[in-house]
C-alpha cells in the first residue's frame, strides 16, 4: 500500500469537502479559513486513489501552517486513518492539531497523536425558543445617526434613545449557520440586555434563513449562562493539542 500526501488547491478537493461537511451536521468554525486564504489543503492518495484530505493554518499568526485542523478521509479507507494521518503530518511539519469535539474523526486523532490536549472555547447549537421582553428596550437595526464608538455591529438594543447593547450575525460559515456576537455597555449590565439582543439575534436569523450558533472562551461563565438561557446548549468543544513527535 502507497500513501501520498500533495499540496492542493480548494478545487482540487472542493468535492471532498462538501462529504465532510455533510457528514458533519454542525457549525465548522474554521470553514472561513478557506474563502480567505488562510488555510493550505493537501490531497491523501493511497495507490493512486483520491481517498481524502487535510487542512492545516496558523493559530497565532495567519501566515503560519503549523496546526491541522481538517481531516477527512473516505469510509471505506478509515481503517488506514492513523498511517495517513502520519504520512499527512510529516508532510505539512504541522506541531498543532485543533479540532472540534463534535467532529469526530478529527478528535479521535487528536487523542490518538497529542500531548497535553485542552479545550479552548464551549460551542453552543439552538435547543429551544423564548419570548423574554424588557419593558421600553426596542430591538432594531443600526442606524447612520447612531454613534459607533468603535462598534460596527449591525444590530442595537435600544432604551430610550440609548444604545445598551449591539450584536451581529456573522455569516462566513458554512451554510445555513450564522454565529451570533453581543456586548453590553458597561453601567447596563446584568439588567437582562443581553439576554435579549441574544434571542432576538437568534429570530433575525432564522428569518434570514440561517441556523443560529454560538462559541465563547472556555472561562467564560456570564456568556455560558447567558447564551444557555436564551435557547442555546453546548454541542461540543474547541480542542487543541501539541503533536508528539513521530518516529521516523
Amino acid at each position: 500500500m502507497r500513501i501520498s500526501t500533495s499540496k492542493t488547491g480548494l478545487d482540487e478537493i472542493r468535492d471532498l469537502r462538501t462529504m465532510f461537511l455533510y457528514e458533519n451536521h454542525f457549525q465548522f468554525v474554521c470553514n472561513k479559513c478557506h474563502d480567505y486564504g488562510w488555510a493550505d489543503t493537501w490531497l491523501f492518495r493511497i495507490d493512486n486513489v483520491r481517498v481524502g484530505y487535510g487542512s492545516v493554518w496558523g493559530t497565532d499568526r495567519r501566515q503560519d501552517r503549523d496546526t491541522i485542523f481538517e481531516f477527512f478521509l473516505l469510509p471505506p479507507y478509515r481503517k488506514h486513518a492513523s498511517l495517513v494521518f502520519e504520512a499527512f503530518q510529516k508532510a505539512c511539519k504541522a506541531i498543532w492539531i485543533e479540532s472540534q469535539s463534535n467532529d469526530v474523526f478529527l478528535t479521535t486523532m487528536l487523542y490518538r497523536f497529542c500531548d497535553n490536549a485542552f479545550a479552548e472555547a464551549i460551542l453552543f447549537e439552538d435547543h429551544f425558543t423564548t419570548s423574554f421582553e424588557i419593558p421600553g428596550a426596542t430591538f432594531r437595526k443600526r442606524s447612520e445617526n447612531d454613534p459607533m464608538d468603535g462598534d460596527e455591529s449591525e444590530y442595537v438594543i435600544d432604551v430610550g434613545g440609548e444604545i445598551v447593547a449591539s450584536g451581529g450575525l456573522m455569516l462566513n460559515y458554512n451554510i445555513p449557520y450564522a454565529d451570533i456576537y453581543m456586548q453590553t455597555r458597561e453601567g447596563y449590565r446584568e439588567q437582562g440586555y443581553a439576554t435579549y439582543i441574544v434571542q432576538e439575534l437568534k429570530r433575525t436569523a432564522y428569518k434570514m434563513g440561517r441556523v443560529p450558533a454560538a462559541r465563547c472562551n472556555i472561562a467564560n461563565r456570564i456568556s455560558q449562562a447567558t447564551l444557555e438561557k436564551t435557547g442555546f446548549r453546548v454541542c461540543g468543544f474547541r480542542l487543541k493539542g501539541v503533536i508528539r513527535a513521530l518516529e521516523g
